[in-house]
């Protein structure tokens, strides 16, 4: 049977609670600062993209792709910035266990709209490029690879209900002439 966080924190880390919740976030906004960047240069793109001259020539399936790759870009970016809105609308209203559990919902769901996203772009531009069939194989290629390393790695672990070395080994000893332990002579 697994351990709650909360007990494996407080034994292990020595932090209360609050500073559990406080370090939750903190880390959790450091991840969010990587995907809004990407999110919002991919949703600046898709913006800018409708108004070149070629996009004109898109057929009836890219443009819709294309919309639905922008809905997916806006669904993302809206996901992955909440959390900043929801601490700020939540500050010193004594809700951070809410906040960050919220915080993370809404991060998973933007990491998965922003999964959708890119492989739409993929699939838009690659069909543009090249035609269909290669079009719909960049799709599936980047939807494994975005999922394999996203979601299914992580969901792999959870699966494998193997404690985790949160801590680091102690070193060995240093022998008596102050080498360290292990290292033969």
């Amino acid at each position: 049977m697994r351990e709650p966080d909360a007990d494996w924190n407080r034994r292990e880390r020595q932090e209360s609670e609050l500073q559990r919740l406080d370090r939750n976030f903190n880390e959790l906004l450091q991840e969010l600062r990587v995907a809004q960047t990407g999110v919002q240069i991919l949703f600046a793109f898709l913006l800018t993209l409708a108004f070149t001259q070629r996009f004109g020539e898109v057929t009836g399936f890219q443009g819709g792709l294309y919309y639905g790759t922008l809905v997916a870009a806006a669904l993302a970016t809206s996901l992955l910035i909440a959390p900043v809105s929801l601490h700020r609308l939540l500050f010193r209203r004594h809700q951070k266990g809410r906040v960050v559990i919220a915080a993370n919902r809404l991060a998973v769901g933007g990491l998965v709209a922003l999964w959708l996203a890119l492989v739409g772009v993929l699939w838009f531009i690659t069909d543009v490029l090249y035609g269909h069939v290669p079009g719909a194989a960049a799709a599936v290629v980047s939807a494994l690879w975005f999922g394999a390393l996203w979601f299914a790695m992580p969901l792999v672990w959870i699966g494998q209900r193997r404690p985790s070395r949160e801590l680091p080994e102690e070193p060995e000893p240093a022998d008596r002439r102050g080498r360290p332990g292990g290292m033969g002579d």
